[in-house]
């Protein structure tokens, strides 16, 4: 998805808010948490039928399923979080690449 999606997000201003060079940087970053949050999600929570294959018999998919509801509010909170400060997620870009 980001080698096609690389070229426009490269292209876009978002002015002030991050700088142009980091834009496809905060852009993976975002993508990336956005996909570990799907992988918790039903219908297609791939996360969660790996936890039912190793859980007890006793645990039921239901069980699963509202036992993930704190974790997928914590990831939705860090994906408006690193919108709205880019920094959180470009401060080790910057660090590492000066």
């Amino acid at each position: 998805v980001l080698p096609v999606f690389a070229p426009i997000i490269a292209g876009l201003d978002f002015g002030d808010h991050v700088a142009k060079a980091e834009v496809t940087y905060w852009f993976a970053i975002l993508l990336a948490v956005n996909l570990q949050t799907s992988f918790l999600t039903p219908p297609f929570g791939f996360a969660l039928f790996y936890m039912k294959a190793v859980a007890p018999p006793e645990i039921k998919i239901q069980q699963i399923y509202r036992g993930i509801i704190p974790f997928v509010l914590i990831q939705i909170l860090a994906v408006i979080l690193v919108m709205v400060f880019p920094e959180l997620a470009l401060w080790l870009p910057r660090t590492l690449l000066g």
